[in-house]
């Protein structure tokens, strides 16, 4: 592809190369870089792209798009200063403002914009992304006999193909590479989580949504956004690239998502009558939620098999989104009676004891109390909660999943999710000064794994065992590794050597 077609809809600042030179691929990693490639160099966090412009060329790139023309550079990445030439000649390159935003437009083009020709539906939102684009893509294979593309935290699937995430959202290349994939597979429809990361990063840009959804809100990823309303704002932005938004109105930052211009908004909600969707008669148990759903006028019975109060939020996330698309409201609603639990999602694990132990990726405050509100509700014995924190992420969540542990379980347990570079007992000790002043009884096993074996053999009759930070994970990233790490394994292995399995 012609240099000059990839740059179409690109504000380039300037131009110092061929318009006409031929490109084979794109890369942002010099180490990805094929002969014939172009390289987009950007500023990362730990690191800075135009520092291996050179190594990039070395290993064929014949041009660059960076926010700074390239300059010589000797092999450790310093500027040269030999008289002897260290490095090839200089890089034909486009200068542009914004690399990031100028990679994701590039990728879109390179891959001919596969999700202009899909119907594509974002759902953002601190909790409920996972499990809402699960259900809807359940919901549009019933209602409209569509092949649906997913891109998600737990799995990326083109129809019933599931491919690995690293990621909630993918880099703007990899997207569009998937985009194209679901595209010649016979996608007609693709859902997708959309972060804040992703958002503000420029992964998503280009793209426009047929429908966009907004969940809640609540703290999170605060090292990054530094404060709830730069976090909210990032959300909002996701209804500027959209044609239709559906908004939980019960959330107090739903007046923030029903800014953008030119977007057609329908509301719902379990509290607010002036929502237009409204669940109502809610009614739960231990296999899942029941309620009613009243969209002008008319009235829908429906449920999930999944319990929870969130459970209902995330239904009316899915027919808001099924409405806006113009799907019968009892089409949608009896697609939602057949639908299956998500991985990791208030998943009950199998032990076959008088006991019960469910896994949930609660690993935020709200949703670490939704998980043991859901479970509070139907349990006989104590509710004994199990959790971590993640390394390298908002430390001010912390001592507050440990208040609402502390409030909420009858017994705690605090141990490490993944520490990343953190040092684990520092995560701990964060956690637990949430703990100090109740009357809660809590013990510290740093070591994950032991600490699910230990309260396996330490459980009472009747008592409900949450798992709670890891969910759907097969891991835990401890320093800069990832290593296999299945709470569910971990579990039957135990059972095993109890002789109870």
């Amino acid at each position: 592809m012609k240099l000059s077609e990839l740059l179409a809809g690109v504000d380039v600042l300037s131009l110092h190369v061929d318009p006409a030179l031929e490109i084979t691929d794109i890369s942002y990693d010099s180490r990805n870089t094929k002969p014939g490639g172009l390289f987009v160099a950007i500023r990362g966090f730990e690191s800075d792209g135009h520092r291996f412009i050179e190594a990039a060329q070395k290993n064929g790139a014949v041009c660059v798009v960076c926010e700074e023309a390239p300059v010589g550079r000797d092999a450790l990445g310093a500027p040269s200063t030999g008289a002897a030439p260290t490095r090839p000649e200089p890089m034909p390159y486009v200068l542009v403002e914004n690399s990031r935003l100028t990679l994701a437009l590039l990728s879109k083009n390179y891959f001919g914009d596969p999700a202009g020709s899909m119907t594509l539906i974002g759902v953002t939102g601190t909790s409920g992304k996972t499990t809402g684009t699960m259900l809807l893509k359940h919901m549009l294979e019933v209602c409209v006999s569509g092949k649906v593309g997913l891109v998600g935290t737990n799995q990326n699937m083109i129809q019933s193909t599931v491919l690995p995430a690293e990621r909630t959202t993918p880099e703007s290349y990899e997207l569009q590479k998937l985009f194209r994939q679901m595209k010649d597979a016979g996608c007609t429809h693709v859902v997708m989580e959309v972060s804040s990361h992703s958002l503000v990063l420029d992964r998503v840009a280009g793209l426009t949504f047929d429908v966009a959804a907004f969940t809640n809100l609540s703290q999170d990823h605060l090292d990054f956004h530094r404060t709830m309303e730069d976090y909210a704002s990032a959300k909002a932005m996701l209804f500027w690239q959209a044609r239709r938004g559906a908004v939980n109105l019960d959330s107090a930052y739903a007046p923030l998502m029903l800014g953008a211009p030119g977007c057609e908004y329908l509301t719902y909600a379990l509290n607010k009558n002036e929502a237009e969707l409204l669940g109502k008669d809610p009614r739960f148990c231990a296999g899942g939620v029941r309620f009613c759903a009243l969209y002008n006028g008319e009235l829908q019975r429906t449920g999930l098999p999944i319990p929870g109060r969130f459970s209902v939020y995330n239904a009316l996330t899915v027919i808001a989104c099924g409405l806006l698309l113009g799907l019968p409201l009892r089409d949608v609603c009896a697609s939602l009676e057949s639908a299956e639990g998500v991985k990791g999602r208030m998943e009950l694990v199998p032990v076959g004891a008088d006991y019960s132990i469910v896994i949930d990726y609660a690993h935020k405050p709200d949703a670490l109390e939704n998980a043991l509100k859901t479970l509070k509700e139907v349990a006989t014995g104590r509710l004994v909660v199990l959790f971590g924190c993640g390394g390298d992420r908002d430390r001010g969540k912390r001592p507050l999943m440990g208040a609402i542990a502390a409030k909420l379980a009858d017994f705690v347990i605090v141990t490490s999710d993944n520490p990343r570079t953190e040092e684990p007992s520092a995560i701990i000790s964060q956690i637990v000064a949430g703990l100090k002043g109740t009357h809660t009884p809590h013990k510290v096993i740093e070591d994950r794994e032991e600490a699910i074996r230990w309260a396996m053999d330490h459980h009472q009759a009747g008592d409900i065992l949450l798992l709670a930070g890891k969910g759907h994970e097969t891991y835990q990233i401890v320093g800069k590794t990832k290593r296999h790490m299945d709470e569910r394994e971990i579990v039957a292995e135990h059972l095993k050597s109890q002789g109870t399995d």
